[in-house]
């Protein structure tokens, strides 16, 4: 009698539960693979509609422009790769293993390009080292516009996500190791070679895969910047917009997804041979003061950080000024957008920005505690988790076209959601979505198991004791992921370029635009106008989170 008392709510549980799940599978069907099926499926038929097989592909192989592309793209991705990699773990280095001053200073300046899109490096490069920028003797008659612009475009835009993946990595280190290596008489090169890159292999590995698969999908900086030298991400553009060829642009948003792919599943392989080199008996590793080597770091982390400033002072200066570079008298004339609708379209990321956040993170978290804190049905609760992670390996270039092919479709009662903000919103959460599933994920399994245990005893729902209970210990999580999808919102280019109406354009894709016109001052002033509400953003989620959320976290303190 009492075992039947308990389990009924639960059994009302269990139903709500299959009803939730069977709508968070046909979601990822509806928006994430059938339109990756509809693409494969262009790739294989010609312009008139007529099945061609690989005749899409030998066509590419015998086009040598088309081929080139594809040389320079991965070009491009391992050498931006190993640079931004290489400056990344010295900086990294630097603010996790060193008593260099200042070091809370630099991990902040560091996460500052999160903040811009990709295309205000482009611009910036542009008024630095362009025809008539003010450093444009540095590149000794070099040009900006080609590769040499692509890799330092690409190489701002990058450096912060190695630099977060490699200071995470390096801070979780066991203080007891290099006591150990210092008393057998260890060195500090020895400490570095036997302990710190033995401890960081495969976050330095997985470092690697991710960068290199963000270079070879980003749009914004080879369209401002690329000049002639062409790469995939630009090609599909071209193909799309400039020529209607959609079945090539198909096939070359499929070659795209193929590196991507391959470094999604070799960045699996090395989280799964990654294991944890700290335990319940670790200490904190408290380095040394050394006056030389902190001094030399302070240096470089000081070079690089003027660099990264420098970029972003630049596009701000160039909002301002009258007309470069013949009259520099500051103005605030080119905030008006006196050639497009400007702030209307600021006002359209607003709102994506704010849909995508809230209905985002109310999605997110729901079909984690599915998965992590669902009761049976463990085949579809694998699936979801499976389905969550595969946005991860799609370009968002690639997944804009997906739903041109997909919504767009005369037969699809869902294309009147085609240049509408709903579309907008559904694509900007499924292309940032694995990052918040997984970072809620994580939430819910520091978690103790013993809540739902208790909900069941006090005869109260699972859900119920989700939204009292779990839901307000994990705030931290649920407020990163929301402050993630906000910025994000605001900065992407390639999720949504293809997917705007008349009435949503957007002000990322308007910055596109103004420099696709030659207006590149006001592209400036809204490219800076993006990065100024993404600062604001991210101050006041650093208020909340040292404000509202210690009414919320005590628990934390006493177990």
């Amino acid at each position: 009698m009492i075992r039947l008392t308990l389990s009924r709510p639960f059994s009302r549980d269990d139903g709500l539960q299959r009803l939730l799940l069977a709508l968070a599978c046909l979601l990822f069907l509806l928006a994430l693979v059938l339109p990756l099926g509809q693409i494969l499926q262009t790739a294989l038929f010609d312009e008139q509609g007529n099945f061609a097989g690989l005749d899409n592909l030998r066509r590419y192989l015998l086009t040598p422009s088309l081929l080139y592309s594809l040389t320079n793209t991965l070009t491009m991705g391992v050498l931006v790769t190993f640079i931004v990699t290489g400056l990344a773990f010295i900086y990294a280095y630097a603010i996790t293993r060193t008593r260099m001053p200042g070091r809370g200073l630099f991990k902040v300046l560091a996460m500052m390009p999160i903040l811009a899109p990709s295309l205000l490096p482009a611009i910036s490069l542009v008024y630095l080292f362009g025809n008539q920028g003010m450093l444009r003797h540095w590149l000794l008659g070099e040009s900006i516009y080609g590769p040499i612009g692509i890799v330092l475009g690409l190489s701002f835009w990058a450096f912060p996500h190695a630099v977060m993946l490699l200071s995470t990595a390096m801070g979780a280190t066991d203080g007891r190791l290099f006591e150990a290596c210092r008393v057998l008489r260890g060195g500090p090169v020895r400490a570095f070679f036997q302990v710190t890159l033995p401890g960081i292999k495969y976050a330095l590995l997985s470092t690697l895969m991710v960068v290199f698969t963000m270079v070879i999908t980003d749009f914004g900086v080879p369209k401002v910047i690329g000049g002639q030298y062409p790469v995939l991400a630009t090609d599909i553009y071209k193909q799309v917009v400039g020529q209607q060829n959609f079945a090539m642009g198909a096939l070359i948003s499929t070659l795209l997804l193929l590196p991507a792919l391959l470094a999604f599943l070799a960045d699996g392989w090395l989280q799964r041979r990654n294991k944890s080199l700290i335990d319940s008996r670790s200490q904190p590793y408290h380095p040394a003061p050394n006056r030389w080597r902190d001094g030399l770091l302070l240096g470089y982390c000081s070079l690089i950080a003027l660099a990264l400033l420098a970029v972003i002072g630049m596009a701000a200066y160039a909002s301002v000024v009258q007309f470069w570079p013949y009259n520099l008298s500051l103005t605030l004339n080119h905030y008006g957008f006196d050639l497009i609708d400007g702030w209307q379209a600021y006002g359209n990321s607003l709102k994506l920005a704010g849909m995508t956040a809230l209905f985002g993170t109310l999605c997110i978290f729901l079909t984690a505690y599915l998965v992590e804190k669902g009761q049976g049905q463990s085949g579809w609760r694998k699936l979801l988790h499976g389905l969550a992670m595969i946005p991860l390996a799609v370009p968002g270039l690639v997944l804009g076209l997906a739903y041109i092919f997909f919504f767009n479709r005369p037969d699809n009662p869902l294309n009147l959601l085609y240049g509408g903000m709903t579309l907008l919103v559904v694509s900007t959460v499924m292309h940032f979505y694995t990052v918040g599933h997984l970072t809620a994920i994580t939430a819910l399994k520091q978690l103790p198991a013993e809540i739902e245990a208790i909900a069941a005893s006090l005869k109260v729902s699972r859900f119920k004791a989700m939204l009292r209970v779990s839901l307000p210990m994990c705030l931290p999580a649920v407020l990163d992921v929301a402050i993630y999808l906000f910025v994000n919102a605001m900065t992407t280019v390639s999720a949504v370029v293809f997917l705007y109406g008349p009435d949503t354009m957007l002000a990322s894709i308007a910055v596109l635009n103004l420099d696709d016109s030659g207006n590149i001052a006001p592209a400036a002033a809204m490219a800076m106008l993006i990065f100024i509400t993404a600062l604001i953003a991210r101050l006041l989620h650093m208020a909340a989170s040292h404000g509202l959320l210690r009414l919320t976290q005590s628990w934390r303190q006493t177990t």
